[in-house]
């Protein structure tokens, strides 16, 4: 919205013109984020519903009673924000509106006196999972030069073609498993916030000044994202509500995001990494996530499908190991693991743009 005004309003008043400038939208949405998530958040504790204890859960006790399922009111701010700053395309306001649904289911489970069940979330992350990936690859592919959605992938030097079936099920999977092993990661106070904040950030960073930069895309031979700094203005306002969030969140917490900002965040970050028009990204902004999530469930699934066990003396998530089998603190877990992404993510993204 802002963006037009921008362009409206130069007519009359030639400062305004930087409201199209993403630099600044992104500096606009990531304040706002914060300072509004920060100053609006705390009024919604008594409307919030109170979390009920964990089974299972080493902070139960410690969680029970507090306002939980504030990812209702950080995704709204965030839809408001995307609103206000982004140049909205199809894809932009279809990815927003299934990121609000994938919050307002988390949130009806959180307000629910009985749990909805593993099988009717996993149903309903399924389906917004295949929503999110149809809408990515026809809207890529409208604004393909050829009418083709490419991969691009580290060693091979020329971009992949990808069938549509095949374009849609690995988003389908990419998409579903970042909702479940974000949503498994949060547990221990700030731990989900600041790993998906790490992710947010550098995925705006590549939106911005690598992918949406024609010049750096080429020199790097990656194919250029054109609707990159819309994504990039996306991203960091989803970032500044977290950061908001995470300054209420910081232990000891006086709320928690529950499922309705867990399954929101992974949501789009996994439309996000499917964007980038590479899926292995997500182990550039997720590894610690997904071993941290990811392995508990398939654990469960081994077992319970096919009765094979594997890591029968590790606890899952892997932060409820470290804190009851090696004696780490809360604080210990957020930092190590914080650190432990931060080396990975560099890492991995060195060697993704480098190694073509």
């Amino acid at each position: 919205m802002l963006f037009y005004l921008g362009a409206y309003l130069q007519n009359f008043f030639g400062p305004a013109r930087l409201l199209q400038s993403y630099t600044v939208l992104i500096t606009l949405a990531l304040y706002s984020g914060y300072a509004l998530t920060y100053l609006v958040l705390p009024k919604f504790y008594d409307l919030l519903p109170h979390d009920r204890g964990r089974e299972f859960t080493l902070t139960a006790e410690v969680a029970k009673g507090k306002p939980t399922g504030a990812g209702s009111v950080f995704i709204t701010i965030f839809a408001i924000l995307c609103i206000l700053f982004v140049p909205l395309k199809p894809a932009h306001t279809g990815i927003l509106i299934l990121t609000w649904l994938t919050m307002l289911t988390g949130f009806l489970d959180d307000r629910s006196t009985t749990s909805w069940g593993e099988y009717r979330k996993a149903s309903l992350d399924l389906i917004l999972s295949i929503a999110a990936s149809v809408l990515l690859y026809y809207t890529s592919k409208k604004l393909s030069a050829d009418g083709n959605v490419y991969y691009w992938l580290p060693i091979a030097r020329h971009p992949i073609l990808i069938h549509p079936v095949i374009y849609t099920a690995i988003g389908t999977v990419l998409i579903w498993v970042s909702i479940n092993t974000t949503n498994c990661t949060d547990g221990v106070d700030g731990l989900s916030g600041t790993l998906v904040l790490i992710a947010l950030i550098t995925l705006g960073t590549l939106f911005y000044f690598i992918l949406g930069h024609k010049d750096i895309a080429a020199y790097l031979l990656v194919p250029h994202l054109a609707d990159g700094a819309r994504w990039a203005v996306m991203t960091f306002a989803l970032a500044g509500v977290l950061t908001g969030y995470l300054w209420h969140n910081a232990f000891p917490s006086h709320v928690l995001m529950g499922d309705a900002g867990s399954r929101a965040l992974g949501f789009f970050i996994g439309c996000a990494v499917l964007i980038t028009g590479n899926p292995l990204l997500l182990f550039a902004t997720s590894t610690v996530i997904f071993l941290n999530g990811g392995m508990g469930l398939l654990k469960v699934a081994l077992l319970r499908f096919l009765k094979i066990k594997i890591f029968p003396n590790t606890r899952f998530p892997l932060h409820d190991h470290m804190r009851k089998n090696r004696g780490w603190s809360a604080t210990q877990v957020l930092l190590k693991f914080m650190i432990m992404q931060l080396l990975i993510t560099v890492a991995v993204i060195g060697i993704f743009f480098k190694v073509r």
